[in-house]
């Protein structure tokens, strides 16, 4: 059960209430937002709670034990506040959220109603929704290692022990056509093979989505120019001449650590683990039973 400060509680209890609520946010790049449904700016604690940005949000669903509370805000994209921009950047993902009772008329009567993150963004013309997720979401999350026959380290990580930063797994290039939102060809990339930066990171430089990084889905090389296509569309255009840096790709196979990069002493995953067609296989005559192991 919360405790009101007394202020508060005498605004309550005087039967004529001048509350409204603010959230404070915290983006993913650590700049801070304040929203209020108050229908004027609120400045307390050094935050401009800010009124026009028209957020509304549900009732908060609260319980005991270690289940998951919630809610869902709604809010207009407006100027420098909320825009599509940095919606699409995920700028907003996982981004800490505080949901306040504020009294407007005296901002110190005010309590905590709720802290949590930024969940799913769900984004229209003109306006937005998120949902809402209490601190108790970070339990469910998976902890340690899976057993698995893919690599559970990132390439270039301190698990995986490989230096993507030298040349050979490393590249620049600059778009020199442009097909779609995530789909360009670009000068650069020539001494790379096709695929070598398939599944890799590409961090744009320069241009309208600089600072920006994505995963690159598919790349290839046609008549010495390379061909990239993204995971998704980039959330500004892409324009020619626009340069970026990349670093290659892994799939995670076994295979693939092991004779494209040299690095299966560092393998982070169970290449050997029996699969269903093993645990279904039976007894047999004819070749093979020697006792050899069955793969490798």
């Amino acid at each position: 059960m919360k405790t009101l400060p007394p202020g508060l509680q005498e605004s309550l209890a005087s039967g004529a209430t001048t509350l409204c609520r603010c959230w404070k946010l915290v983006r993913a790049d650590e700049v801070l937002l304040g929203f209020t449904d108050h229908d004027e700016d609120l400045v307390f604690d050094g935050v401009t709670y800010r009124a026009a940005s028209g957020f509304t949000a549900s009732s908060i669903d609260q319980s005991l034990g270690l289940n998951v509370d919630g809610l869902e805000v709604q809010g207009a994209l407006v100027d420098d506040a909320l825009n599509e921009d940095d919606l699409a950047a995920g700028l907003f993902d996982n981004a800490r959220i505080t949901v306040l009772l504020v009294d407007w008329r005296k901002p110190d009567n005010r309590i905590i109603l709720f802290a949590g993150s930024i969940g799913e963004v769900s984004r229209g013309e003109v306006q937005f929704s998120a949902e809402i997720r209490g601190l108790a979401h970070a339990l469910n999350q998976p902890r340690g290692r899976l057993f698995q026959r893919s690599c559970d380290a990132d390439l270039g990580d301190t698990r995986c022990g490989i230096d993507i930063s030298g040349g050979a797994y490393h590249g620049t290039g600059t778009v020199t056509q442009v097909s779609d939102s995530r789909s360009f060809r670009a000068s650069g990339l020539e001494a790379f093979a096709s695929d070598w930066f398939s599944r890799g990171r590409l961090i744009w430089e320069t241009g309208a989505n600089a600072g920006s990084v994505m995963e690159v889905k598919v790349h290839d090389l046609v008549s010495g120019e390379a061909v990239i296509e993204l995971w998704e569309p980039m959330a500004k255009g892409i324009a020619t001449g626009d340069a970026f840096a990349v670093t290659a790709g892994c799939d995670k196979t076994w295979r693939t650590c092991r004779e494209r990069f040299g690095n299966g002493d560092n393998f982070r995953g169970f290449p050997f683990m029996p699969g269903n067609d093993w645990v279904t296989s039976y007894p047999n005559k004819g070749e093979g039973n020697d006792g050899n192991k069955l793969s490798g």
